[in-house]
């Protein structure tokens, strides 16, 4: 199977001019101006969010309209801004525009997609907005920037990787006290994520040898103990004659067979090769 990833690059390296430059400040600003609206009139946050019945009613808007939902309806609301502009451009700026926008692209679908999908099995409308989708650039940013240090509300000073644990935190909480079928919003959210890292994640993952997995060590350690036993250095795999009995015989070691497998000069080009 393909790395995702690898898709995206060829895509990006293919268009290179794909992309919304600065999407991420636009975006901001739209949730600032919402924002704003949302304090005089709070019925007019009513339409802008997801809602799959509506849209097929006509309300096409709302598939645009909830990338700029406000993630809240108080001052804090600019603390969330702040956070969203600066990992947006910052990942912009590490990736390029075309992978950023790739990036937001593949959240909104997969957002987008649960919502309908809800809707036609379970003809269920929920409200969505894409709160989920900016916080899991947090995941993204600390997986670039781990140990980079920030000031969580302008103080407190804390590197990336134990705000992604915080935010992962508070998506596990979500998971678990949000009804069915919201509760799985996080994690349709993380998608685009494990796109962009998963196959980096995999690879950090430690694996246990397989069985056929030959350790060299061991299997040297196992031929010099059975050397010092039997007063020889060299013993061919295949005829048994060692330097001791034969001190002018050439031996060698086959790199093609699996283990540690000595042969003379006679076998060292006409063997069948070690498979464990």
């Amino acid at each position: 199977m393909k790395d995702p990833m690898r898709l995206v690059d060829r895509f990006c390296y293919n268009h290179p001019n794909f992309g919304i430059p600065n999407l991420m400040r636009y975006l901001t600003i739209a949730n600032v101006v919402f924002w704003i609206l949302g304090m005089s009139n709070t019925t007019l946050l009513g339409y802008l969010s997801f809602d799959a019945g509506l849209i097929l009613r006509g309300q096409v808007w709302r598939l645009i309209t909830f990338m700029a939902y406000p993630p809240t309806s108080g001052v804090l609301a600019f603390l969330v801004f702040y956070f969203y502009y600066w990992m947006g451009t910052t990942l912009e700026s590490y990736w390029g525009t075309a992978h950023f926008t790739v990036y937001l692209l593949i959240g909104w679908f997969v957002t987008v997609l649960y919502g309908f999908l809800v809707y036609f099995i379970g003809g269920i409308r929920i409200p969505i907005t894409a709160q989920y989708l900016y916080l899991s650039m947090f995941f993204s940013y600390a997986a670039l920037f781990p140990d980079q240090q920030v000031l969580l509300f302008f103080f407190i000073p804390i590197r990336m990787k134990y705000m992604a644990l915080i935010d992962a935190a508070y998506f596990a909480i979500a998971v678990l006290s949000t009804p069915f079928p919201v509760n799985l919003l996080p994690i349709v959210a993380v998608l685009n994520f494990l796109i962009f890292f998963g196959s980096s994640l995999l690879r950090m993952i430690p694996r246990r040898p397989s069985a056929t997995t030959v350790s060299f060590r061991k299997a040297s350690q196992k031929i010099r103990q059975e050397q010092r036993s039997q007063l020889y250095h060299h013993k061919c795999a295949v005829c048994g004659r060692t330097d001791t009995e034969y001190p002018n015989l050439e031996f060698r070691y086959c790199s093609r067979c699996a283990g540690y497998h000595c042969f003379c000069s006679d076998h060292i080009n006409n063997h069948i090769h070690f498979t464990e």
